[in-house]
């Protein structure tokens, strides 16, 4: 462990860790399936119209990687200031990691999921890290403030930035189609996603920046618990967890307000459930949030009260080293997925270049099964990188490595 976590400070700090752990696991899951199903380049897994139930779960329950990464990263940024960083420091490294993060998303992210280096076509995607960054740079100046105002702002956005769905822009749609306007991109960057247009090159928004921004405030609002007595703070995570868990089902069943598509009936029962938990990840509406980050909040909590166990160890080594771990699933998903089509003669051209900018020559791509497996083994691979990086770190203290 890092000397400078006292050694009443460990399990709370493991809590978050090993959240973090999991949810990085996960994500390992979806990019694999991205690279590896033959589906992936075709429809979206969550298309009810299209999708089977087990691919719609594999699918469904990445949805928690992303709210939680990001949420941890407000929350981590707290733990930094609880241990000793004044605002000033605190703030200086929000901003540099945020705008080197960005760097990162343009460059070495942009690598491992395009496996080209041609940006003519394709200059990257501004995805999870590229609104990490962005949202720790306005973070910066929340630091400053009362944390009460990072909550306050932070909850606000989530709860209402839905009402904004209303405001809707053209977005790039095709060769031959024009660009839109510097207000329709400012926008799109905010709150729709879609393809805008950069030095004449389409970039996809993924990840509009409003939302993602208030999950950040709200994780780093709720940092202040782990300076609470045990007992007070698990109380605290296990009374708002489930009330945001309430508040998602009476939300969603009513339809009231919180996701652009209401849920409906459908042929059975099943699908009836996967459009109920089928909320709008792009941008995270409200019952989104609700829906992953709720239960985040009870897993935090009893997390802090398990006793680890190998599965936990090796769990908290990924969710200790995030960036480095994000970096590197990417390259082993992608080459998990051109190695497998390689071996088995299996066409790899949709490999290369915009995700999903080129369907599969017919017979391409694998099945459920093999996609699981080559998840295990990319697990296989990262943990003792992540393992050797994490003693790294603890052993040496240069500044650079917490920017890693």
């Amino acid at each position: 462990m890092v000397p400078w976590i006292m050694e009443s400070t460990r399990p709370r700090v493991d809590a978050v860790d090993l959240l973090r752990g999991v949810v990085m696991v996960l994500m390992l899951l979806d990019h694999t399936r991205e690279f590896v199903h033959r589906d992936a380049p075709l429809f979206d897994a969550a298309n009810l119209s299209r999708t089977t139930t087990a691919l719609f779960l594999t699918r469904w329950v990445t949805h928690f990687c992303a709210p939680i990464f990001v949420f941890l990263a407000g929350t981590g940024a707290a733990l930094q200031r609880s241990r000793g960083k004044t605002p000033a420091e605190l703030s200086r490294f929000l901003v540099t990691r945020g705008m080197w993060l960005v760097v990162l998303e343009f460059t070495v992210v942009r690598l491992g999921i395009a496996f080209d280096l041609d940006y003519g076509p394709f200059p990257g995607m501004m995805q999870v890290i590229w609104a990490i960054g962005v949202a720790m740079i306005l973070l910066a100046a929340f630091v400053q403030l009362p944390t009460w105002a990072a909550g306050s702002a932070g909850v606000g956005i989530i709860a209402l930035h839905n009402l904004l769905d209303v405001w809707q822009v053209q977005g790039w749609a095709g060769p031959g189609t024009p660009a839109p306007d510097a207000a329709a991109a400012t926008w799109m960057v905010l709150h729709q996603p879609g393809f805008i247009v950069v030095l004449g090159a389409p970039m996809l928004v993924a990840y509009p920046l409003l939302p993602w921004i208030g999950v950040m405030l709200a994780g780093y609002a709720l940092g202040s618990a782990y300076t609470w007595e045990p007992g007070t703070r698990q109380r605290f995570l296990v009374g708002l967890g489930a009330a945001m868990v309430v508040a998602f089902l009476v939300l969603r069943a009513t339809n009231l307000y919180g996701n652009p598509a209401p849920w409906a009936r459908q042929a059975s029962a099943a699908f009836t459930v996967l459009s109920f938990i089928n909320t709008s990840k792009y941008p995270p509406s409200l019952l989104f949030l609700l829906m992953t980050l709720g239960p985040a909040l009870l897993a935090l909590a009893w997390l802090e009260r398990t006793p680890r166990g190998a599965a936990g160890r090796v769990l908290t080594t990924f969710g200790r080293v995030p960036l480095f771990y994000y970096v590197l699933q990417w390259f082993v998903a992608h080459g998990m997925g051109l190695g497998l089509s390689l071996a088995a003669g299996k066409p790899a051209g949709h490999l290369f270049g915009f995700p999903g900018g080129t369907p599969p020559a017919p017979g391409g791509g694998f099945g459920l099964g093999v996609t699981y497996l080559a998840w295990i083994a990319g697990i296989a691979i990262t943990y003792p990188l992540c393992r050797r990086f994490a003693a790294v770190k603890q052993r040496r203290k240069q500044w650079w490595l917490s920017y890693l």
